[in-house]
């Protein structure tokens, strides 16, 4: 079975690296289409992952555009849908990973006569999309996509909640490869040191810089934990905030904190860096689709703080292979990293024990092959990926 994957975005976010993963395996049956350039495509090459940029002209309509905003873009999406349906024609599935690759998606599938797969990697909540964008992906997924993977329960049932078809959802947890997270003793010993971490109790914030993940919520909290709590932030404004950015810095240094807060900005070796942390924190104040971060975290052998709600909540269980805290409630937050800074014995255990369930749980061989029999059982065509070490 060959596939065209679509995604609209040329940074790699949360869906972008899932992208990656379940397109891997295909080798050369495989496709990803983009629809602007960036390091996306970069680190699609170096995973030896066929890809083609598609458009280089930015697609106007964001989450919260309203209906006149989405039909002006329409006529500009012209050139691009064209070029989608010439090569849909040569794959057997069309298979959007983004809300903007479902609208080209489900138009190309019908031009080009070609099965569509939408996999939801959204909450689809009035928090994050307007009236007009959520309506346009739920009516084209009913009315073009074969399947919809969700990846989360949390994801799956605001769909089905919005008028999404309950009969053509399956959910399907992210997957990861266990073996990149592994990182040696002398390299979180030169992390630290390069970073002028020795001695200190290290939170590790990872995600985009952007009010809903809730980094100011981490900085209030730091203000009321002891002196030796440093806070890392990994991460950098994606889509046009940059002011949150600032406000950050600003409350940093009102706060006086400027020795206790370091921006990293965007880093490739997360792995390394989460490693190097005693704590991971997860502060994202809406509920979050899945939290990749968090169970990056449990890999690495990093005990994790998550908020309670959306996906973390299937991810983490609280007291057992993490913690979880009320979004937006810093001083709850600081509670919870006070407690791991005296108890370092007790959270050191409850890492153990959830690196061991996420390693079985989210295992990248095992999701691969779930979405591959899901393609299979749909379209009524196998579909063969290679066994481990092929």
């Amino acid at each position: 079975m060959k596939i065209l994957f679509l995604d609209q975005s040329g940074k790699p976010g949360g869906a972008e690296l899932c992208l990656i993963d379940i397109a891997k395996p295909y080798g050369d049956r495989a496709l990803v289409g983009l629809f602007a350039d960036g390091l996306f495509r970069k680190l699609l090459q170096q995973q030896h992952i066929p890809v083609k940029v598609l458009t280089t002209q930015a697609i106007q309509v964001r989450k919260q555009s309203n209906l006149l905003q989405s039909l002006a873009s329409v006529g500009k999406l012209a050139p691009l849908l064209t070029q989608v349906v010439q090569i849909a024609k040569e794959y057997d599935i069309i298979y959007a990973n983004t809300q903007k690759a479902l609208v080209i998606g489900a138009l190309a599938s019908f031009l080009a006569r070609r099965p569509l797969v939408y996999h939801l990697h959204d909450i689809l909540s009035s928090e994050h999309f307007s009236q007009t964008n959520l309506r346009i992906a739920v009516t084209l997924a009913n009315r073009f996509a074969s399947l919809v993977i969700a990846n989360s329960q949390a994801s799956q049932t605001a769909f089905i909640q919005r008028g999404g078809n309950a009969k053509i959802t399956e959910l399907v947890y992210n997957g990861f490869d266990s073996q990149q997270y592994k990182t040696s003793a002398s390299e979180v010993k030169q992390i630290r040191q390069s970073l002028g971490l020795e001695n200190k109790f290290v939170v590790g914030h990872f995600s985009r810089l952007a009010p809903w993940k809730g980094q100011h919520i981490l900085i209030k909290a730091i203000s009321k934990c002891s002196p030796e709590v440093t806070v890392i932030l990994v991460g950098d404004a994606l889509f046009g905030e940059q002011d949150y950015v600032q406000q950050l810095h600003e409350q940093v240094r009102e706060m006086g904190l400027e020795n206790r807060v370091k921006f990293l900005g965007f880093r490739e070796d997360i792995p390394q860096l989460m490693a190097s942390c005693d704590l991971i924190a997860h502060t994202s104040i809406s509920p979050e689709p899945f939290g990749r971060v968090i169970v990056e975290a449990m890999l690495c052998g990093r005990p994790v703080v998550a908020a309670k709600a959306g996906g973390a909540m299937e991810l983490v269980e609280d007291g057992v292979n993490g913690f979880l805290v009320t979004p937006g409630e810093s001083e709850e937050l600081a509670e919870v990293i006070n407690t791991c800074v005296a108890e370092t014995e007790m959270i050191a255990s409850m890492a153990d024990h959830a690196r061991a369930i996420a390693c079985e749980r989210f295992d990248m061989t095992t999701i691969n092959q779930q979405i591959a029999e899901l393609l299979s059982q749909r379209f009524q065509k196998p579909v063969h990926l290679p066994t481990e070490g092929n």
